[in-house]
């Protein structure tokens, strides 16, 4: 087998950079722009909200944002491998009833309904994978197939919202350790410093080489196959995790809780500097850009703008972080062209 040539997306240039190469990094990373925009609203948030910046408001604002966030890891891992999950807001749903009807009380019950959801998401996952890694189905119209089974699924459990949603899952998944770290902020941790583990392995390079060019990953002896597989298996986990985050933050289970991730997912993902074509971008960006989406909502909120109005707001940032991330880009591979 070839070796594989890791991009350089995934791994750190063998060769130092040169003393002027430090700008084009920042102005070719779509992470630097999210991250300025995030600036921009909490300043914004902060000035139109006594309270903005208190514990209690950070935490309700990671707690909104976490599920979305999840969700776009997992539909990032996807699109790296130039790939589109639609099934997102089905297994959000299936997972959010499954956790509300199944899941047991007190930290055992809450590591149950966490197992059931992630079981439930690495099988979508696993049927999404194998179908469109190895019978070479269209993931478009695969995924959007496996959504509308897990929607009928989930009428199945559970027709209209309800469940038993413990106590646990409710107050304790929601707060803040010690009382001073978000219970939010530690698990999206974790699953950006699982990331950055993964992106370091012979997958994580393949993730990357796949979606910048499969032909020449072939060649280069990438298991192209085996790498959408555990994408996909992946990426259903994080979406099992968002449906039992979901829960908890809602604290019940709704047939269609997942329906409005189907197009938010898709905004963060852009937002957050990850290229539809392939092989750029990451899931830390994808997370800010869910954080992005919420303190936007918030911000909205606190300075008296009607709530019809949001998704008009979400669309221009969305659409004004991609055009500023093109014109970026461009720039900096003209100090390349130029170096």
């Amino acid at each position: 087998m070839n070796t594989i040539v890791p991009t350089s997306e995934s791994t750190t240039p063998a060769t130092p950079l040169r003393p002027d190469a430090w700008y084009r990094r920042v102005l070719g990373d779509g992470t630097t722009i999210i991250v300025a925009i995030l600036v921009v609203l909490t300043v914004i948030f902060a000035a139109t909200q006594a309270d903005a910046l208190s514990a209690g408001v950070i935490t309700d604002i990671l707690n909104n944002s976490l599920p979305l966030a999840l969700a776009a890891a997992g539909g990032t891992l996807v699109v790296l491998t130039r790939g589109f999950d639609l099934s997102v807001a089905g297994v959000v749903s299936l997972t959010n009833v499954l956790v509300a009807v199944h899941g047991g009380d007190g930290p055992w019950g809450a590591l149950e309904g966490a197992a059931i959801a992630v079981a439930a998401g690495a099988l979508v996952g696993a049927i999404n994978g194998y179908l469109v890694a190895y019978w070479k189905l269209q993931s478009i119209a695969l995924t959007l197939a496996t959504m509308i089974v897990c929607s009928g699924v989930t009428l199945l459990i559970l027709d209209a919202p309800g469940g038993n949603v413990s106590d646990f899952m409710t107050y304790t998944m929601t707060d803040r350790i010690g009382k001073l770290v978000p219970v939010a902020l530690v698990i999206a941790g974790c699953v950006y410093a699982l990331w950055r583990a993964l992106r370091r392995t012979d997958w994580g390079v393949g993730v990357y080489a796949t979606g910048a060019d499969e032909t020449a990953a072939v060649l280069a002896g990438v298991p192209v196959q085996r790498v959408k597989l555990l994408a996909y298996i992946l990426a259903g986990v994080c979406y099992g995790l968002a449906g039992f985050m979901l829960t908890a933050l809602t604290s019940t289970g709704t047939p269609n809780a997942g329906e409005p991730y189907l197009l938010l997912v898709f905004a963060a993902i852009a937002l957050g500097g990850t290229s539809f074509a392939g092989g750029r971008g990451g899931v830390a960006g994808s997370m800010l850009g869910a954080l992005t989406l919420t303190l936007l909502q918030k911000v909205l909120f606190s300075t008296g703008v009607s709530s019809f109005y949001t998704g008009i707001f979400q669309g221009v940032v969305m659409i004004a972080a991609v055009v500023v991330a093109v014109f970026f880009a461009r720039i900096s591979n003209r100090g390349e062209a130029h170096a």
